[in-house]
């Protein structure tokens, strides 16, 4: 089948769970002072813009992905299942986050608790493309052999950062929310090669409508 309905529904969640994010922020209490409050809230906010930017990064990358990959089976379905279960789960470590950084205990296991669910997420995001690309099944015609081998060593860059991080939170969580931070603006940052040039479209939407015909 095509990818049209895996792309809406992931779609979907994604919306969901970055829109979570803010209500983890608290309004403060009435008869309190409400600036200082506010900005005793700075943790909250930290925590909103590192998994705004994480799941928009994601979300950018899942796109990205299935520009090359044209038609799913099965077994992708299953992993991109279990990849949106980790996407939707991620308000819950930045509440925790968050929640350490504002009692001021605790922070190098909240630090490192959120880069776990990160790694775990890398992970699912390159076994995804792996499988994929994997004798080439599920990918377009438009893109050779060696360009999919170029895009599945990037992917391994996250979960593999992810994972240093998080044995760094241990020790200097503030370091690691920083890693966390960066790596993800390494994948927002525009690529060319996250797009396919003009005179490829034609090839991939060939190959879309041969992969609908079977």
């Amino acid at each position: 089948m095509d990818t049209t309905r895996l792309e809406a529904f992931s779609d979907g969640v994604f919306a969901i769970a970055i829109t979570l994010l803010v209500l983890e922020i608290k309004v403060p209490p009435p008869g309190t002072a409400l600036g200082a409050e506010l900005l005793q809230l700075w943790p909250s906010y930290l925590a909103y813009v590192v998994s705004f930017l994480v799941i928009g990064a994601i979300w950018i990358n899942h796109h990205a992905m299935f520009q090359h990959i044209v038609r799913v089976d099965g077994t992708l379905l299953l992993l991109n299942v279990l990849h949106l279960m980790l996407i939707a789960f991620l308000p819950f470590p930045t509440a925790v986050l968050a929640e350490a950084f504002h009692r001021g205990t605790d922070e190098p296991v909240a630090a490192a608790f959120y880069g776990g669910i990160l790694t775990v997420v890398g992970i699912f995001v390159t076994a995804m493309w792996r499988y994929a690309a994997r004798g080439h099944r599920l990918l377009g015609t438009h893109l050779t052999a060696k360009e999919a081998r170029q895009i599945s060593r990037r992917f391994l860059l996250g979960p593999s950062v992810y994972a240093i991080a998080t044995l760094i939170a241990l020790v200097m969580p503030w370091l690691a929310l920083l890693l966390y931070l960066l790596l993800n603006v390494f994948y927002l940052w525009p690529r060319r090669d996250h797009e396919i040039a003009p005179s490829r479209i034609g090839d991939r939407t060939v190959s879309r409508d041969r992969s609908e015909g079977d």
